[in-house]
Formats: structure tokens, sequence, C-alpha cells
């Protein structure tokens, strides 16, 4: 697939300036050391371009994974014309999210996803093997100084290797088992300073959940993120994983540690346990050596060693954030949002009762956390209607926690095991949240109806305060916390300094538009008056990796997380709808705040939005993975702060959003209509009593989104592709 050569051209967005590559001139231009490894690769690059926060680039990733959402894949590479896997040896299979489901229906896709995988020489992990992301640390997928890529949004996990892990979605999967590469935009760069040493009992748990609660104003949103600072140097592998995990709720794209003396060592000690597998033997015994590790072994380390990468003394950031590790005393996320963070000292006095526990998820399943649950829970029984459930990111971490004894000293305790694998974090299986429970979780995100009803509670802490909220029966800190060795309980400290951006220019310029996509798009306009308005919200995890949802399905339970009322209303307004001429296209536009479709990779948020006849979003923001899926689907997405502050201003309770409207509603439906220019990015904005009108300036998408939309998708775009190379 070659890149569309409308993405060369420059399109300003907010304040970063937006380019195909950055050409050196002759001269040095400074990187961080993300920029270095996206350079490394970066394909079709003119000789002398130096990648640069901003570009668009060409990309041919280490590797790719897929999990349970290998199946769409399957059939979008089947779609486009695809007949085999450009590069065998790139994309990894990874059966993790629904492995609690034994119906014959998973069980025969599971069958399938192996089967596609035998044929064309994929590696392939199936259920009960792990989580994925655990997967690709463990078996070196994910490896210090590349890029690795996975259609899930934690795949920023990888960063905690110094691996530079970032999500795609689906289609961006299909075109890279097609063509090996796929288009990125390499996102602005946030330098993270990290100084002094976390307290007794103080883990990364808290440190991200801290990070997430202290900044959380978009202060990294759709950045990279470069951790740096003498506070790294104590913070162990595990850590930094569960830190770099969560790194996609603070917001980021991407979120790096630095390959430094702390991971060589760990690096070295995961060595030894995998020459551990086999039998080894002196060399005079005669018996020939252990097969070596085809990606974690010696050499590479030593490679790693004799050739270390960082960043340039004068590489450039957008902003520089110092968090000091040791004022800070453990921090619980919730209820339902990981912006809210309290320190736990203050939530334990409010003895909030919890119905269930959790120790599950890639973010804090690992041996290290299992050990500190164990310690906690060691002697001790789970409280009297508290369900407490464990399980391990992989059957390896599983093996190694039995052997230490920590597993059964928690099942001993009462904990319910549940196979390695994602199960209640991502909403499925056994073991959810029930209307008006309150549960505590060592997982990731604890947005409204994720891990079971919308009318739940969920809070998020470390693997410690969870088991011993198991214990006690309310969120609680465990009995091994000195509190005379923590900081005094306060806000911890940090600070935030903006770095001005390059010149950029903010003007819409006139330009003409792509043949075949419309010049004005017009509707009802209604607004869902809410900030970070997540995926789960726009579409239900419960029906993410139901694969034989249509598209009509879809349009039935849009949004039904947020509104129920929504879908209906959508499909009424529909009914007058005329089709599109070529010119005008007609639809609903839906108006709402910053962050719109934050949180996980799921395609359908924006497929669903479309199907139900939403052809275009303004929001004050959105989140860029989001972004990506609406781009790739055809879904149009414009950015107005202006006409979103109006709006609020105008029809949001109490003149703010979080609240719905001045009478509760979720969806204001004011009957508005709304004409936007894609030539010109005039909105126009009518009331439907007086007629009364306000035009806001929009910067309208550019002619490589209007290729897209018109191919009907990346889908479509790479088909034509493929159809071209065949006939050349």
């Amino acid at each position: 697939m070659r890149l569309p050569a409308h993405l060369a051209r420059p399109h300003a967005r907010a304040s970063l300036l937006r380019h195909f590559a950055t050409a050196a001139q002759g001269r040095r231009v400074p990187q961080t050391v993300i920029e270095k490894v996206v350079q490394k690769y970066a394909v079709g690059l003119p000789q002398g371009k130096s990648v640069k926060a901003g570009d668009y680039v060409m990309i041919r990733p280490e590797h790719v994974m897929t999990h349970d959402n290998t199946g769409p894949v399957i059939s979008k590479f089947n779609s486009i014309g695809a007949t085999k896997i450009h590069n065998p040896a790139q994309p990894v299979f990874t059966l993790d999210h629904d492995v609690q489901n034994k119906t014959p229906k998973n069980l025969a896709k599971y069958a399938s996803i192996e089967t596609f995988a035998r044929k064309h020489g994929v590696d392939f992990y199936p259920a009960g093997r792990g989580i994925g992301h655990q997967v690709l640390v463990e078996e070196g997928y994910a490896f210090p100084n590349t890029l690795t890529v996975a259609s899930d949004s934690h795949s920023n996990m990888y960063g905690g290797v110094g691996c530079v892990g970032t999500p795609i979605v689906r289609t961006d999967a299909a075109a890279l088992w097609a063509t090996g590469k796929t288009w990125w935009q390499v996102p602005r760069m946030v330098k993270v300073e990290l100084k002094g040493k976390l307290a007794p009992g103080v883990t990364g748990k808290d440190v991200i959940v801290a990070l997430c609660g202290s900044f959380n104003r978009d202060e990294v949103l759709n950045a990279a993120i470069e951790f740096t600072g003498d506070g790294v140097t104590a913070l162990g592998v595990d850590d930094r994983l569960t830190i770099a995990n969560m790194t996609t709720e603070w917001g980021a794209l991407a979120g790096v540690f630095p390959v430094d003396d702390t991971l060589l060592k760990w690096y070295d000690q995961v060595l030894s346990k995998l020459e551990l597998r086999t039998f080894s033997s002196s060399a005079s015994s005669g018996i020939p050596p252990p097969p070596e590790h085809p990606r974690i072994n010696r050499r590479r380390l030593d490679a790693l060693r004799a050739a270390k990468l960082e960043s340039d003394s004068d590489a450039e950031y957008s902003s520089h954030l110092v968090f000091d590790l040791s004022t800070l005393v453990p921090h619980v996320s919730g209820p339902n949002s990981v912006k809210v963070s309290t320190p736990l000292p203050v939530l334990e006095d409010a003895h909030i009762a919890i119905q269930k526990a959790y120790l599950v998820s890639c973010t804090n399943s690992r041996v290290s956390d299992i050990a500190a649950a164990a310690a906690v829970m060691k002697g001790n029984k789970v409280a009297p209607g508290v369900e407490f459930y464990i399980a391990a990111a992989s059957s390896a971490v599983q093996q190694e926690s039995g052997q230490l004894g920590d597993w059964d000293t928690l099942i001993t305790a009462g904990a319910k095991v549940l196979p390695a694998g994602c199960g209640p974090c991502i909403g499925l299986g056994v073991g959810l949240l029930q209307e008006g429970e309150t549960g505590i979780s060592a997982t990731n995100r604890n947005y409204k109806g994720r891990m079971g009803h919308p009318k739940a509670q969920a809070y998020l802490a470390s693997p410690a305060v969870v088991a011993a909220s198991a214990i006690k029966g309310y969120i609680c800190s465990p009995a091994s916390l000195d509190s005379a060795k923590l900081p005094p309980v306060q806000p911890p400290t940090f600070s935030i300094s903006n770095i001005p951006a390059s010149t950029s220019t903010s003007t819409v310029s006139d330009e003409p538009l792509f043949t075949g996509f419309p010049a004005t798009f017009t509707g009802p306009l209604l607004f869902a008056p809410q900030d970070n308005l997540n995926t789960d919200g726009i579409y239900p995890g419960k029906y993410t990796y139901a694969d034989d949802i249509t598209l009509e399905g879809q349009a039935k339970v849009v949004m039904e997380n947020y509104d129920p009322n929504f879908a209906a209303l959508v499909a009424e307004k529909r009914k007058a709808f005329v089709p599109f001429d070529g010119v005008r296209k007609e639809g609903v536009v839906l108006v709402s705040g910053y962050n719109f479709g934050t949180g996980s990779s799921r395609e359908q948020a924006a497929t669903a939005l479309k199907a139900a006849g939403v052809p275009l979003v303004i929001a004050g923001s959105f989140g860029d993975i989001f972004k990506r899926n609406a781009i790739n689907n055809g879904l149009v997405c414009l950015e107005s702060p202006e006409l979103v502050s109006d709006l609020t201003e105008r029809y949001a309770k109490d003149g703010k959003r979080g609240a719905g409207g001045k009478n509760g509603e979720l969806t204001v439906d004011m009957g508005m209509t709304i004409e936007v220019g894609m030539k010109d990015g005039k909105a126009t904005v009518l009331t439907a009593n007086t007629g009364e009108g306000k035009t806001y300036s929009l910067r309208p998408v550019g002619a490589s989104v209007q290729e897209l939309w018109v191919a009907g998708g990346l889908e479509g775009f790479i088909l034509k592709e493929i159809q071209a190379e065949a006939k050349a």
C-alpha cells in the first residue's frame, strides 16, 4: 500500500504542524528516542529525512498483534482481496478476551482463527496461554528499541520494556497483513520526569493512578510520553509495565521507559529462566546446547548494550511534566473514572463497602502483583459477602506463582480462579458487577458499565489494596502499610511547563474537494454535553466480540451506555433524510465535548455512529484511536471548541458539561440544524423557533481523508491498491 500523495501536505491542527517528514537539510535534526525508533521503522522516506512529531509516515512495525478481534480482521483481509500474508513473521495472534466462553459458536471462532494462523504460518497463542500484551513481553515480540503495534489500546504497555508500543485498529491490522505497512502520524512528544523514590508500600499502580488524577486536563492527550529522571531507576520493570499500560487511560498513544541497567538486568533474569526450559549440559558431555530463543537471546541483549539509543539533549517536547515520587501515598481511582484519584488514607475513612474484588488483567496480574496480594492474604480469609476473583496475566505467570506458593495462598483465602485472560476487565464472563454493587480492581479501566452494570461503582487500586479490601469488606490499606513511613497525606508534588510549538498556520485554506466527497454536510444537530465520552459509552463492550452483529444491529445499540434513547432518536430523524446526491450529505450531526471517543480501540464505536445515520461528529477534541477508526471507516470528525462552548453555555445543565441538558436529558435535541461547508470550513447553526443562526469557522478535513471517504475507508483504498498492483 502506498500513502496517498495528499498525506504529504501540511495540515495544521491545534498548534502542531502536520507534515510528511522533516528534512535534515544538511544539518543534524534533534530527535527524541521515540522519534529515533520510529525512524528505524519508517519506509519510503526520501534520503536525509528525519522523522519528527506531527509527521505522517509509512511504518513497517516489527510485529502486529491481534487477539479475539483476529476474526473480524480476517474478514477484512479477505474482503479487500488479499490472499497471502505479506510477512508471516510480523503478525501474532493471541486469544485472550472471551476465553471463558465455551459455547460452540465461540469455540468455532477460535478454531477458525487457529486454522488461518496455521495456513499462513503465523505465530498463534491459544486461549489460556495468557493476555496478548503479557505474552508479547514474555516472548520478546515487544523488545527494547523496536516498534510493535497491536489492535488493542493497551499496546502502550510495551513501553515498560523500552519498546514503542502503540495501538492500531482492525483495518490497519488488515493493511499490515496484506502489505506489511500502514500509515501513522507521529504524536507530539511529552517528557515526564520522575524524581525521588517511592515510600514503602507505594507502587507503580499508585504512580499512574495519581498521574491520571493530577494531570486530568488532557495534558498528555494523543501524545507519546518519554519517562525520564532519577526516579525511573528505582522502579522495577513490573512497575514500569503497569505505568506504561495505563498511559492509555491517561490519554497517551505511547509511554516509553528508558533502556537502562534495570531493564537489561531484568532481561538477563528472563534469559536465565528461558534457558531452564530445556536441559543444559557442559560442553564436554556431547549433548547439544539448548536452542536459542528466536527473540530473547544473548546476541540481542549484547547488541542492546553495545548500541545505546537515547534522546538528543536538544530534542523537542511539547510539554515537560515533573512528578516527585517521594511525595506520593497510595491512591485509589474512581468511582467510575480514572480522572478522579483520591489518597487511600482519605478514602479509607469513608469505609466504602465492596461486594467484589479483582486481581486480573494485563495491568497488575504478574508474579510480583500476585506475590503482593498473597502477602496480604496469608492467614486471612475473604470477607463474607465479598467475591474475590483472580486471573494470572499468563499461564507462565500462574505457573511461577504456583511454584512460589502465592497462587495457593490466594485460593486458600477464598479467591475464585478464572483462566488467564481479560475476563471481567472487558466485561466478559463470570464475576461481573451487578446493579448497585461496588467493586475494587487492580485493572486499568473503571468506566461506567465496563465491568458490569452501568449502575455499579468501580474503583482501581494496587494488588495489595485490592487484597486488603477483600479481607475487610471495604476499601482499605493492608495491615503491612506503615503510615509513619509515608509522606504527609496531601496532593503529590508536581509541575508542568508547556513548550511553545514551532510555527504553524491556523488559517483555513480554500482547497478543491476530492472528486466524490460531499461539499456540504447538513442535518439536525444533537448535543451530548459530556467530556471524555468513551468508546464503552458509544458502543458497549458486551457487543464488541459478537462478530455477527450487522451494521444495522450496531445502529440499534449505539450510545447505549451513555443514553439508551439515543439510537431511537436518531432513527426517527433519519426517516426524513434524502440520499447523497454527490454534493449534499444529509444526516444527524452529533456535537460533544472534549476527548470524544477516548478508551479502547474498538472500531464499532465509529461504524455504529455512521450506520445509525451520523456522518459527521463535531467535538472539542477527539481520542486519537477513535479518530483513526473514524478516518479508516469514513466517519468525518471536525473540531470546534467555540461551538462546544456556545452549546454548553446555552443548553447544558448549569452551563457545564457532565450532567446532561437543562432538563437532565443526556442528549439535547432543541430542533437545531447545522450546515457545514467542507471547502471553506464554515458551519452555520440555526435555531428551531427563531431561525437565528451563527456561523463558526472549522478546519475541514484534508484531501487524504476525503480520498479515504470516497473509497469507503482504508479497506476500500487498499483494495484499489491491490487491484492496481495486479494490473501492473
